[in-house]
């Protein structure tokens, strides 16, 4: 297995370096703009690379997980897609439309959809029986998780590190019910992301400094719905509780939900790009980048451990669901009402003067 995992990674590695000169080439960069930062044009290939490398195991492990050839036909066309929108900044409703019939696929070919939601509310189990209900809140859960890891993809390391973060959880408990094919899938995707995250954060030269790109977010959030609902979904031999999963996915599923309630609330579109998100937040409060990669991820550990706890000692599902519902409560408000919230503290504290505002 150590050899099988070496070999994965030099791999991953490898179509790493070559397709960031395919990109230059096709004009596959991210450009500094108003919202980005960065210095240079930034080779988008992260995403693609892990995808190449995932569906080439698999190709050549068709067993490991179930309908092989749909899961990969997936997230191919979801990477191609985000490659795309990448390259000429595709319009939302396209977006929208491939991620809308990629979940059709997936509940028509692997009858992979959500029927069930569990005890959360602690009056009985909520079934998804009616109707094509099922079908619908399956297609939103899929769009939401994919748009989830596309939002937190906002600086350097943070996509990755809160990719290793929910499959490793996804793995860990998967590896406790004796799921070892799908748990060392989990692995191998982490595997694959190690390279990106050494290369994006620029440790081996800044001159090979990659990005993850929509590709790789669209392809990331659709495995982890995937695996979500197959783990927690079938009838009868269910290796998850539902409410595990929000727990596994919190922090991306909560950021996005703040984020789009907020928009909202300020009459914008819920997909206008802004710097609002929990990283732009603690970079403005005087975190570095280091320090907020390391802190997001913490907290999002912190909440994947949450779901493992509680799926372990059997914690009932509506005190998990109702904690959830607190706990992202508390982020909203406090998401909304930083700056008030600082500038109050500061006052109190008698701390230098500096007022913090919105953007700013």
């Amino acid at each position: 297995m150590f050899i099988d995992l070496l070999l994965t990674f030099f791999i991953a590695f490898a179509v790493l370096f070559l397709m960031r000169k395919v990109a230059r080439s096709v004009g596959l960069v991210d450009k500094p703009s108003g919202r980005k930062m960065h210095t240079g044009n930034i080779p988008l290939v992260g995403g693609v690379a892990i995808c190449i490398t995932i569906v080439n195991y698999i190709y050549t492990h068709p067993n490991m997980i179930n309908h092989a050839n749909l899961y990969m036909i997936c997230i191919t066309v979801l990477t191609a897609v985000g490659a795309l929108d990448d390259r000429f900044d595709l319009s939302v409703k396209i977006r929208m439309l491939v991620q809308s019939v990629i979940s059709i696929a997936m509940i028509y070919f692997a009858k992979a959809e959500l029927v069930t939601l569990g005890n959360i509310l602690g009056f009985g189990e909520i079934v998804l029986s009616y109707g094509y209900l099922g079908s619908i809140v399956t297609v939103i859960a899929v769009i939401g998780c994919i748009n989830a890891f596309n939002m937190v993809d906002g600086i350097d390391g943070l996509l990755g590190g809160l990719s290793v973060v929910t499959f490793s959880a996804i793995g860990i408990l998967l590896y406790g019910e004796n799921e070892h094919s799908l748990s060392y899938l989990c692995l191998l995707l982490v595997v694959c992301m190690i390279p990106y995250i050494v290369m994006n954060l620029g440790l081996i030269g800044r001159e090979r400094k990659v990005f993850m790109g929509d590709s790789g977010s669209m392809m990331i959030g659709f495995t982890v719905i995937w695996l979500l609902i197959g783990a927690s979904q079938t009838p009868g031999n269910s290796i998850i509780r539902p409410v595990t999963a929000l727990w596994l996915i919190a922090l991306p599923l909560m950021d996005m939900a703040a984020i789009m309630i907020r928009r909202i609330k300020q009459g914008k579109s819920p997909f206008k790009p802004d710097r609002e998100h929990l990283h732009h937040i603690c970079q403005r409060l005087g975190c570095s980048p280091t320090q907020t990669l390391m802190l997001i991820c913490f907290i999002a550990a912190l909440f994947a451990s949450v779901g493992i706890i509680g799926e372990v000692f059997v914690i009932p599902e509506f005190l998990m669901f109702y904690s959830f519902i607190i706990m992202f409560s508390v982020y909203l408000l406090v998401l909304i009402n930083y700056c008030a919230i600082i500038n109050f503290f500061r006052r109190k504290l008698d701390l230098p003067e500096k007022e913090y505002s919105a953007g700013k």
